[in-house]
């Protein structure tokens, strides 16, 4: 019988399938602190979208700080339906089975889900793309080893805030795929060095 994923009584992070996978708070900002690319969902009207981009966890104000143009998709989306969902992960190797339905892969993932805002005030959109910036180049300081984002440069981008209402982390970090007794056993050389 199918489980029930209606969100009716339920937030978006609950019903995991394997709730061995899921992890805590703790893990769950630390990977949001260290992960690189951020998948952002929205939608206009029925069709969904993903945008990939760089982001910042801005952890004391619980949320995401991203980018993009003025104008364009992402824009768009968020202005007309602003509720939104984003994505971070880390992926290891690609594990091998002797039976089809068994192949698997290392992930760690953090599912994030809220209200997403363009931000207008001058002196936060600086601060936020200032910190999106240290993220990735922390050794680089504005006004020492670059110009400081002027207010002319801000009316041509989107700084935007999505305040995290609720989250869900998952890992499965297995080294080895399960193996079935019904099929001859994998040659070890396909065990030990899966692909990456």
């Amino acid at each position: 019988m199918a489980h029930d994923y209606s969100l009716d009584s339920d937030g978006p992070t609950s019903n995991q399938r394997r709730p061995q996978y899921a992890r805590e708070d703790t893990w769950i900002r630390a990977l949001l602190h260290r992960g690189q690319v951020a998948h952002i969902g929205t939608r206009w009207d029925e069709q969904p979208f993903v945008t990939p981009t760089s982001y910042y966890y801005d952890e004391a104000a619980q949320r995401l700080i991203f980018h993009s143009n003025i104008t364009g998709r992402l824009r768009a989306n968020i202005e007309r339906h602003p509720q939104v969902s984003a994505e971070v992960s880390e992926m290891g190797r690609v594990l091998p089975s002797n039976i089809a339905i068994e192949f698997s892969l290392q992930y760690r993932s953090v599912m994030v889900f809220g209200p997403a805002r363009v931000i207008t005030r001058v002196e936060e959109q600086t601060l936020a793309l200032h910190a999106l910036i240290a993220k990735y180049f922390p050794e680089l300081e504005p006004g020492r080893e670059y110009r400081p984002v002027t207010e002319k440069e801000l009316k041509r981008t989107s700084v935007y805030a999505l305040q995290i209402e609720s989250w869900s982390g998952k890992e499965n970090w297995k080294e080895q795929a399960d193996q079935s007794e019904e099929w001859p056993a994998l040659d070890k050389r396909f065990l030990s060095g899966a692909a990456r």
